[in-house]
């Protein structure tokens, strides 16, 4: 895709007026995605994105820049100003590229080049259809099918020369109950990073029905209690609240700026000793798995916490040069016009040793959080606010009436040291997540957990 004498000579230039360190990423990206409302085809769209991003720096101080033109000339043109405005001391370019060995955490049996398009129409109407025909109170229902072929190249100052092939898939179903003139809605939304065969190991009539069964179970759900009480969160998509609450706390981009609630926390008691949370970037076919960061860095698995205690922090080059740390293969952006930086892949906490009916026994009166949505928070504090999309009370040690409306609102710190319980059951399920670098595929996960004190949202009074 690039000419190396080519990307030497850009790399000689990066460093010619200023810098220390300079790297090139290379991207030729494509893309399709087919969308059915009501079972007729709304949008189909497919593309090519093709560009090249050069990022200079110069101890802790960086600049970045990016061009859809590859030619010698506009390369040469774009990173002399991008150098000029560092006007550091002038460092030297071995000129003498590694290629770095890499593992394949990514097989592709069938890539979606092979499959024809009708087949993949195919699907969203399978799964619209059972979703539509679940239940009379569905009103409406969306079905998406994404794919996308990732080809990066990653050349840098210090002699590294890596590259990559990243394949990934989702399908999205999206259904709407209505009732008394109210609506509620049902999401479910399976991906992995590989290729066609992935529809092999999923059921998209499944996936359709559980949007719909999610829709109907909320609309006739009364409305949910407020005020403190324990709450059970689910295994899964449950994950979404360490990964916004806590995860991001833990990146270096917020750590190494003193914005974030972990600062100089490692080492210690940040948990509740039953909470172990790892982010994996080398999960097999994982959403969020990629075989190199986005800087070229091997990924890994990171253990965040262990115990309870503060180990890691996920670290990219630019970071850990303000923190005196080395990189965790955690650097990643969406795309060649965003500069990489510290960012989850896969992040989990580890399963205990309880089922899900003993976290939820001794509980007199609390929360069953089935299914999380979205939320927001605060890196620099660590107070959040999450909607449930899924819920239920508990009553007498049993999950009874289901409830909406609920808000789950804490500190991410203090909510981590009221984990009383870890079920057995673990589960990843898949998101995006958007942040300084774009938005990226992440995976989400834990067993069941039960926090024995916090706050929740609704419209009743408390329990």
């Amino acid at each position: 895709m690039i000419n190396r004498n080519l990307v030497e000579n850009v790399l000689d230039e990066a460093l010619s007026y200023g810098g220390d360190f300079a790297e090139i990423f290379l991207e030729d990206k494509i893309t399709s995605n087919i969308k059915l409302v009501e079972g007729e085809i709304r949008d189909s769209l497919s593309g090519r994105d093709y560009g090249i991003g050069i990022r200079i720096l110069n101890g802790t101080n960086s600049i970045y820049g990016y061009t859809n033109d590859s030619s010698e000339k506009e390369l040469i043109s774009l990173t002399r100003r991008l150098s000029l405005s560092l006007r550091g001391k002038r460092a030297v370019n071995s000129k003498s590229f590694i290629k770095n060995n890499r593992s394949e955490y990514n097989p592709v049996q069938i890539k979606f080049a092979d499959v024809k398009k009708n087949y993949k129409i195919d699907l969203l109407k399978k799964a619209y259809h059972a979703a539509k025909n679940y239940d009379q109170v569905i009103s409406q229902v969306t079905t998406t099918y994404m794919e996308e072929e990732q080809n990066i190249i990653i050349a840098n100052s210090d002699g590294l020369w890596s590259d990559d092939i990243r394949r990934r898939t989702r399908f999205a179903v999206s259904s709407a109950a209505s009732f008394n003139g109210e609506i509620q809605l049902g999401y479910y939304a399976p991906g992995a990073s590989m290729g066609y065969e992935f529809y092999d190991k999923i059921d998209v009539v499944e996936v359709g029905r559980e949007a719909s069964r999610i829709a109907k179970v909320m609309i006739y759900a009364d409305q949910a209690p407020s005020g403190r009480m324990p709450v059970v969160i689910e295994n899964g998509f449950g994950g979404v609240l360490f990964h916004e609450a806590c995860g991001h706390a833990l990146e270096a981009s917020f750590v190494s700026k003193g914005t974030s609630a972990f600062g100089d926390k490692l080492g210690k008691m940040v948990a509740s000793p039953l909470v172990t949370a790892i982010d994996d970037g080398k999960i097999a076919n994982g959403w969020g798995t990629t075989n190199i960061d986005d800087e070229g860095t091997p990924t890994r698995e990171n253990i965040l916490i262990e115990n309870g205690i503060l180990k890691s922090y996920l670290v990219d080059k630019l970071n850990g040069r303000r923190m005196g740390l080395d990189s965790t293969g955690s650097a990643r952006r969406q795309s060649y016009r965003f500069p990489p930086t510290s960012r989850m892949n896969n992040t989990f906490i580890v399963p205990g040793e309880s089922t899900r009916e003993e976290l939820i026994e001794s509980i007199d009166r609390g929360l069953y959080a089935k299914k999380l949505g979205g939320g927001s928070v605060n890196p620099a504090t660590g107070d959040f606010n999450f909607s449930v999309m899924e819920s239920y009370l508990i009553e007498n040690g049993r999950i009874t009436t289901p409830v909406r409306g609920a808000t789950l609102v804490g500190n991410g710190i203090e909510v981590l040291k009221l984990i009383d319980g870890v079920g057995n059951n673990l589960k990843l399920e898949q998101g995006m997540c958007g942040a300084s670098s774009g938005s990226i595929p992440v995976n989400v996960g834990q067993p069941a957990i039960r926090v024995s004190d916090i706050t929740v949202g609704g419209r009743k009074g408390g329990a």
